[in-house]
């Protein structure tokens, strides 16, 4: 009987522990909904500069959704987040190993250690020889000599100033002959203040110096991507000739100035030479596109569409027209400026493109928003292949665009690929980049580099005898034989192929 009792005591006690636990629960519960707590952070981040790398892509890149290291939910525990973050001690290979498949799917973007210096760059200003290289280095018959020849000169650079030019053939540097072994030395030119530079030329397939070093200091000079223009008279037609070496938005203003001398000349034909161009401003290319193609309607006919990722509110896209106003720009700020009438040629059937190795970005951009508009006959090489583009990415409030409002603790910024470019037949099939029509590559005649417009250039006076439907001036085109390309070699800046959206461009409305 004591037994019962003392079972029917356990039993009643422990119901009541139960009721306790469950009114404990549903209240605890009740209160949850109430007001949610707030997840406590105990990990402190070690470099803001991180998050801003981190929380920038996640915005902004192309590859977003497909990268796992971006995905929304790495945030979600503030702790486990930092835990991640400060595991890089160098923002840098924190920015690297968010890039998706770099050298295979996305080798375009970049990391910024300096905006301001970037910046500068972009509206063509730096801190340079004003020497323009080509993509390889040569060697020489079957000696172990290498040399390079200057693609151009910047024009009022230390280089300019020195006698340098067109067609010089580099194989010195500060003393050193370059060889098969030491030719990185080439490099210099991107990396020193001063710098001592030796030339030769060619005979019987051999070097041969010429005395004398030209002795240069780097210095900040202003560079016009529209570096050479004429008008060729030649069998019935008036050619307009164009070497633009850069989409620089900065520098629409001179651009306009061209056409409206073309337009005084009434040249009938157009040569673009974008042999050199690497890219630049997509703003640019589509106002270069509406003044070639002059007769399609503006502000209605689509040039380009910029589809970016799945996150943005643009998922569909942004539409550039062909336009009738030319937007101007501050060359020390890049600030909008105002507008001008754009001039447009209204007769151009057909265009003409100069292509090398260099070919790239924004230029490809406006061949491939041409072709449903007109034929486009590209001479020369193939061109690089890059379809995507970039913003500058820093460190601001908003959607980390506001170049005025930056972190004033860091100068960090980034280039990610935020957007791929189509035309408007949706065509955007060109990343291994455009073949030439007609193919000639302008190293087999490497001792023997005329200056932009001689008619017997090899790239121009091609373009001039398929134009005129003739062979005049082929005897001049004989290349050279065994003529051998070091590739890879030339480091050239990370901006060198690049097709981006200026701030001041992002939020122009047409």
């Amino acid at each position: 009987m004591c037994y019962i009792l003392k079972e029917k005591k356990e039993i009643m006690k422990k119901t009541l522990l139960l009721l306790v636990s469950a009114f404990l629960v549903f209240f605890t519960s009740c209160k949850k909904d109430d007001s949610e707590p707030e997840e406590v952070v105990v990990v402190a981040l070690n470099n803001e500069i991180n998050e801003f790398i981190w929380e920038g892509m996640n915005y902004w890149y192309y590859w977003q959704a497909d990268q796992t290291s971006l995905a929304d939910n790495k945030k979600i525990d503030k702790n486990e987040f930092y835990t991640y973050l400060n595991k890089f001690s160098d923002p840098e290979k924190l920015f690297k190993s968010l890039v998706f498949k770099p050298d295979e799917v996305d080798d375009f973007s970049w990391y910024i250690p300096n905006v301001a210096e970037q910046l500068d760059d972009f509206r063509g200003i730096s801190k340079s020889y004003g020497i323009n290289l080509p993509r390889n280095l040569l060697r020489v018959g079957s000696t172990n000599d290498v040399v390079i020849f200057i693609a151009y000169v910047t024009p009022g650079s230390p280089a300019a100033i020195a006698g340098l030019k067109r067609g010089d053939l580099i194989n010195r540097v500060d003393g050193v002959a370059m060889n098969l072994d030491n030719a990185t030395i080439i490099n210099k030119l991107f990396s020193q203040e001063n710098i001592s530079l030796g030339l030769v030329k060619i005979v019987n397939k051999n070097v041969e110096s010429i005395d004398g070093d030209f002795n240069l200091t780097a210095a900040e000079i202003p560079t016009n991507p529209v570096h050479y223009y004429s008008v060729i008279e030649e069998g019935g037609k008036r050619v307009g000739y164009l070497v633009f070496n850069g989409f620089t938005a900065t520098f629409n203003g001179e651009l306009n100035d061209v056409f409206d001398f073309f337009k005084a000349q009434n040249v009938n034909e157009l040569i673009l030479d974008l042999r050199y161009n690497g890219g630049g401003s997509v703003l640019t290319s589509a106002l270069l596109a509406s003044m070639i193609k002059g007769n399609v309607a503006a502000n209605t006919s689509a040039f380009a569409r910029l589809q970016y990722n799945k996150k943005r509110n643009d998922v569909k896209g942004f539409t550039y027209p062909f336009l009738n106003e030319n937007y101007l720009f501050d060359k020390k700020t890049s600030a909008f400026i105002g507008n001008e009438s754009l001039t447009r040629l209204q007769n151009i059937s057909k265009l003409y493109v100069l292509t090398g190795k260099g070919t790239a970005s924004a230029s490809e951009m406006m061949i491939n928003g041409l072709r449903p508009y007109m034929p486009v006959k590209i001479i020369g090489e193939k061109t690089v292949g890059k379809n995507e583009g970039s913003i500058t990415v820093v460190d601001s409030p908003g959607d980390y665009t506001d170049l005025n409002i930056r972190n004033p603790n860091h100068t960090v910024g980034m280039q990610p690929i935020v957007f791929q470019v189509y035309n408007s037949a949706n065509q955007s099939d060109y990343t291994l980049g455009f073949n030439p029509d007609i193919q000639v590559n302008e190293n087999d005649f490497y001792d023997d580099i005329k200056a932009f417009g001689d008619t017997n250039e090899v790239l121009l006076r091609t373009a001039l005898n398929d134009m005129l439907g003739t062979s005049t001036g082929k005897s001049a085109l004989k290349p050279n034989s065994g003529i051998q390309e070091i590739e890879k070699v030339v480091k050239f800046p990370k901006f060198s192929f690049d097709m981006y959206l200026m701030d001041n461009e992002i939020n122009i409305n047409f």
